[in-house]
């Protein structure tokens, strides 16, 4: 069996999550491979919106850390010269219910460490262009959010790690048993004295037994994006409406959402039933991508389901007004998520760490995941 070139840390996943892993190793001093098992990553860190959205995660630890993640985020973008949309966040509000919610977020949320506050309609048309006036009742407005395209994302980073900090990449093979310090493949051997695996939705390959016992299922989303707007036209601050402020925990510290969460199960169940939420952000090139729904289980259903396409457009056109909402893909995207913890983390062998399911936020949390976990393996100090 060819022997492959060893290195201090091993990174088997070249998603968001490894390639986050790989740069804060690396920029710590380590040696570091990646080994990924398709051509390019093709999971979850692709077929997402692109959001780092701080405003979703709960108080606390996890608004921590997504805030770190977006200060480490920021600096790999600026070192590699790759663009972000810097344009922050509006949730809109139609309904008395939802604009409750909103409005007690917008008091509440500077005292937890959020950047938020409400927004009168006049206010929110003035911040963003693309806001269907009519009905329109405020917006709740957040500074923290920014947009990345993730597929270009994800296939630029490899060649900045490489070049900077000499990280070796393996694509095309895939790591089919770790027995510390070696990893095996169909086609080599490596040698390294820590693993960190980050397989995403990847339960039956490594560490089957350890994924079994982890309660952790599969999410599937269905998304999808128009053309390049004409014109030039700039969507501005990433939208989302009412339904998403009943799917974000973050927004769970308000006493009026349990009324908005009611009206919306009796009213329109078809939203909880498809797990559907709307939100919109803008590629670089110009073009808005749309969704999701979330339907869970260990057993995804490779087919679409049209039905859910229509209900988020439909509901999507409530609140956007954009030139052209022609939609030219649709894609689904499935995700390792766990239904109590945020982040799971399993240590199957000595040497080897297991960093999995972020729960739908893996470009939130990614790059401060990847810090907690080099800095757990002492790696790094403070």
């Amino acid at each position: 069996m060819i022997s492959h070139p060893s290195a201090d840390v091993a990174i088997v996943g070249a998603g968001i999550l490894g390639l986050a892993h790989a740069y804060v190793a690396a920029k710590s001093g380590k040696s570091v491979l990646v080994i990924e098992k398709n051509r390019r990553a093709a999971g979850a860190s692709v077929r997402n919106f692109g959001m780092v959205w701080p405003i979703g995660q709960p108080a606390g630890t996890m608004l921590e850390l997504s805030l770190r993640s977006r200060e480490l985020w920021l600096e790999v973008l600026d070192l590699a010269k790759l663009p972000r949309r810097e344009t922050g966040s509006l949730h809109l509000t139609y309904r008395a219910d939802e604009a409750a919610v909103a409005q007690e977020f917008a008091q509440l949320g500077p005292k937890l460490a959020y950047q938020c506050s409400w927004l009168k309609p006049a206010e929110v048309l003035d911040r963003s262009h693309a806001v269907e006036p009519g009905g329109l009742l405020g917006g709740l407005w957040s500074e923290t959010e920014f947009t990345v395209d993730p597929r270009q994302i994800i296939q630029s980073l490899p060649a900045f790690l490489q070049e900077r900090y000499k990280v070796q990449f393996f694509f095309g093979t895939a790591v089919t048993a770790i027995e510390p310090p070696i990893l095996y493949s169909g086609n080599g051997q490596w040698h390294a004295e820590t693993v960190i695996v980050c397989t995403g939705d990847d339960f039956e390959t490594l560490y089957p037994r350890h994924f079994a016992a982890s309660g952790l299922t599969r999410c599937k989303l269905q998304m999808m994006r128009t053309a390049a707007q004409p014109g030039g036209w700039q969507l501005g601050p990433s939208l989302a409406a009412g339904l998403t402020l009943r799917f974000y925990p973050s927004f769970h510290v308000c006493t009026t959402l349990p009324a908005l969460a009611r009206r919306i199960a009796e009213e329109t169940p078809e939203y909880d039933r498809w797990g559907i939420h709307a939100l919109v952000s803008q590629t670089t090139d110009g073009a808005l991508t749309l969704g999701d729904s979330h339907e869970y289980g260990l057993s995804v259903d490779i087919f679409n389901k049209e039905e859910i396409d229509q209900i988020i457009l439909r509901y999507t056109r409530q609140f956007l007004r954009a030139p052209d909402l022609t939609v030219t893909e649709r894609w689904y995207g499935v995700y390792a998520k766990h239904p109590e913890k945020p982040l799971v983390v399993m240590h199957p062998d000595d040497g080897v760490r297991v960093v999995v399911s972020p729960g739908g936020s893996g470009m939130t949390l990614s790059f401060g995941v990847a810090e907690q976990s080099i800095r757990a393996l002492g790696f790094i100090h403070a």
